[in-house]
């Protein structure tokens, strides 16, 4: 029986690999659960699955969540904070982590769980956006095993020679191919784009996501973000990281060889099947995923992606290219722009127009350590809440 942590368990991600893990009882134990402040799911998966640990970032969410477990007689401990996200990436019991925590808030235990040696199954990008060098620093350092969820690094894991190491560049690899889906607003024009609600936003036309990717997903935010996050999880230089709109979602991503092949993985649009991969890996594991029917899929598409209409890519391939703590700042400005799009305060547009301000302006350092991290962070949230606010 293998202990699993799960950071972000509410969210879809965390649904989706207590799905897989509840399909294979006689090989996974779930030992703790962690979530910012969703009361009613975490403690209905604490009834189900009966962690040890427990913990909730808003304590008084983590209070209501210790009643409910009393009331319900279960003896599951409960922590509070970032730092019980930290305690649970650490535990001796639980060797596979799942980071699934959206944003900055999941950095701090990523790299708790890669100081640790855990097998650290990555969903949430920003640590390797934000931290990139210290996260496989750490993982290396520590011991700890770096498997990506993410659909499309998923599929390059996959497709890349045996024996890949993490942060270093695979043997024999021209080039990779980032698949996207385009979004919902592929084929609207630019000035219907200025409309955009955040119902509308969410709605992805493939994968049923948390509300803020889902807005990342509709800039092509989100494929900018994996652009700095396939670079540093493969070793590669930016001209070897490429972006190909791929409608229909079932080709996750591509990897071309220096002879000319070119691999790529398919399957149904399902975070089933990254997750079951990185549990079972190097085995393979039923993740109750449908199979995919190519002759029904019939044609599939690729195109490239419009860098005008959607300019938050350009942006991300900009800062990622700068380096040091662009990405940093890039991500810190998407993430309050997104924030204030959602509530209201921001229309569609207006999202890459903050990012563009704030990145202008970003420091020039390199992501040495935490604290320079932290403190690039926390700088360009509050200039984009001023660029939000000036609009």
């Amino acid at each position: 029986m293998i202990g699993v942590a799960i950071l972000g368990s509410t969210g879809s991600i965390g649904e989706s690999t207590l799905d897989v893990i509840a399909r294979h009882p006689q090989r996974f134990r779930v030992v703790a659960l962690a979530a910012h402040s969703s009361v009613e799911k975490l403690l209905a998966q604490c009834v189900k699955f009966r962690p040890e640990v427990a913990a909730l970032v808003d304590a008084d969410a983590a209070l209501r969540l210790e009643q409910g477990l009393r009331d319900a007689g279960l003896t599951t401990h409960v922590l509070v904070g970032e730092a019980g996200l930290d305690t649970i990436a650490a535990l001796t019991n639980a060797p596979y982590v799942m980071a699934g925590i959206v944003g900055a808030a999941g950095l701090g235990s990523a790299l708790a769980a890669a100081r640790s040696g855990k097998r650290l199954m990555i969903a949430n990008k920003e640590p390797l956006v934000m931290a990139g060098d210290l996260l496989i620093a750490a993982a290396r350092e520590g011991g700890a095993t770096l498997l990506p969820i993410d659909s499309e690094h998923n599929a390059i894991f996959q497709c890349l020679p045996p024996g890949s190491e993490t942060g270093r560049a695979p043997q024999g690899v021209r080039r990779i191919l980032l698949t996207a889906s385009g979004g919902p607003f592929v084929d609207w024009p630019q000035a219907r784009l200025e409309t955009v609600t955040p119902a509308q936003a969410c709605a992805h036309p493939k994968w049923v996501m948390g509300r803020k990717i889902s807005v990342d997903s509709a800039t092509l935010m989100n494929k900018g973000l994996e652009v700095i996050e396939a670079r540093r999880l493969f070793g590669l230089a930016p001209e070897q990281v490429e972006v190909v709109v791929h409608r229909q979602s079932l080709v996750h991503s591509l990897v071309e060889y220096v002879d000319g092949s070119l691999l790529a993985q398919l399957g149904s649009p399902d975070m089933r099947t990254p997750i079951a991969h990185a549990l079972g890996w190097p085995e393979r594991l039923d993740s109750g995923v449908q199979s995919l029917d190519l002759a029904a899929a019939g044609m599939l598409q690729f195109e490239p992606p419009d860098m005008d209409r959607f300019p938050c890519l350009a942006l991300a391939q900009q800062a990622g290219r700068a380096g040091g703590l662009a990405p940093t700042v890039l991500n810190a400005a998407n993430e309050v722009a997104v924030a204030a799009f959602l509530e209201g305060r921001l229309n569609f547009c207006g999202i890459p127009a903050v990012i563009e301000d704030v990145l202008s302006a970003a420091p020039t350092g390199e992501a040495a350590d935490l604290e320079s991290i932290l403190a690039a962070d926390a700088d360009a949230r509050s200039r984009a809440a001023a660029g939000v606010s000036g609009r």
